[in-house]
């Protein structure tokens, strides 16, 4: 048993014991595989989302502070794969909406510039302000700005598809600098929402994606409608490495953003993340078979929700027992292996997937990057390339200087099971 596990275990069954004071008797019923309750899947909601309540908190405060035109700094969610930034950023969003604050919910896909995928969420934003009265001219105005936003910055970024509404404004956001454009466009659009009493929410995730002079454009127009105390926030998320992209891109960007870290749950709040929603099916779990998933998991979000979900399956009566997820385990590694690890592993070059077995050969990291040519027995220099690719692919990151980490958990044991052996240093 891990230690400290019993513990979690109590602490857990504490807070089952506040939970039921109410219900004097409890009818558990047989297991059924439509009452399944986890959600394994890219960005989808868990049944409990156990140990976000202080950060959703921060950012519903500093949310406010805006909308009121009192200083707050924006959010970035950093994080590794699988954590449950992309299901945080939706909640935080749901949030705002229900607190009546206009939000605009965009992924940065690889490959896309931030004019595309900001202007049609952006029109959306604004035509929902133009049918507010008091808002209804200054929001009309930012539809002219964003029609000479895209009309200038389409010969450049000729990935912007957007519908339009009205004719330019001209000299509003038409300039045909990104810089320039993006701050003007930002600053017309945030006016009007505070004519609506509300503020724009700008929620952007992969923000790792994004160009760094684009980045550098969007935190100059943060910046400016800071200092003027305009009611528009940024809340992204994004791998560990945005946080140097954005002090790249920017010199002060973390003096204008807050950079939460988004980790793995405590011990405790990945066995209430997991019991939870299996005593609220009424349903039990044993203390063996919750610590087992708990360590299986190391606490990360989306494995939770795996193991939770196959445990389930396996399981044909309550309570799910240990040896019910040990048998789930072995389905939960292949569905991993096909699925979440897989999809990742078929981008890469034969390359990449040499120097990323050789990183795996070291252990879960972070490592140096000498240590990693050592073990490929190549030079760093030759490497770096791969590196390069590795890190703009969003699979691998640098903690520091000549460190090398992956950025999807529980990775190295995939790629050691996916190129045993030794032939792996000598496959093209």
């Amino acid at each position: 048993m891990p230690v400290g596990a019993s513990r979690m275990f109590q602490t857990t069954l504490s807070r089952f014991m506040w939970a039921s004071k109410t219900n004097e008797t409890r009818y558990i019923r047989p297991m059924d595989p439509i009452r399944n309750p986890f959600a394994p899947g890219a960005g989808a909601a868990p049944p409990e989302l156990a140990g976000r309540d202080p950060l959703r908190e921060e950012i519903r405060i500093a949310l406010e502070r805006i909308r009121s035109g009192r200083p707050a700094k924006s959010s970035l969610l950093i994080g590794l794969r699988g954590v449950g930034k992309t299901v945080l950023l939706d909640r935080i969003r749901a949030d705002a909406e229900d607190a009546g604050i206009h939000t605009l919910r965009i992924e940065a896909p690889e490959h896309r510039s931030l004019p595309a995928i900001l202007a049609p969420q952006l029109r959306i934003s604004l035509l929902r302000l133009s049918r507010r009265e008091q808002a209804k001219d200054l929001a009309q105005r930012a539809l002219r700005g964003l029609a000479g936003f895209t009309a200038a910055l389409r010969v450049k970024y000729k990935d912007i598809e957007v519908g339009l509404d009205f004719e330019p404004e001209p000299g509003l956001a038409d300039n045909g600098d990104l810089e320039h454009d993006l701050q003007a466009l930002l600053e017309v659009a945030a006016e009007a929402a505070r004519a609506a009493g509300t503020a724009l929410a700008m929620f952007i995730d992969e923000l790792q994606y994004v160009e760094e002079d684009q980045l550098a454009a969007l935190i100059t127009a943060l910046h400016r409608a800071a200092q003027r105390r305009l009611p528009v926030v940024l809340v992204g998320a994004g791998l560990p490495q945005l946080r140097g992209r954005m002090g790249r891109a920017k010199s002060y960007a973390e003096r204008l953003f807050e950079f939460p870290e988004i980790g793995a749950l405590s011990n405790e709040d990945a066995a209430w993340a997991i019991a939870k929603p299996v005593w609220d099916e009424g349903a039990e779990i044993t203390q063996g078979a919750l610590d087992r998933i708990v360590a299986e998991t190391e606490g990360f979000a989306y494995f939770l929700q795996e193991w939770g979900k196959h445990a389930w399956d396996v399981a044909e009566d309550s309570p799910i027992t240990l040896s019910d997820v040990e048998a789930a385990s072995v389905i939960v590694v292949a569905a991993l292996d096909a699925g979440f690890f897989g999809v990742r592993f078929d981008r890469l070059t034969p390359a990449q997937k040499r120097y990323l077995r050789g990183m795996a050969e070291l252990g879960p990291g972070p490592h140096r990057s000498g240590d990693v040519a050592d073990a490929l027995d190549r030079k760093v220099t030759s490497l770096a390339p791969t590196r390069a690719q590795l890190i703009a692919k969003g699979m691998i990151w640098s903690p520091s200087h000549g460190d090398t980490a992956f950025t999807v958990p529980l990775f190295d044991a995939y790629m050691r099971r996916i190129m045993p052996g030794a032939d792996w240093r000598t496959t093209d």
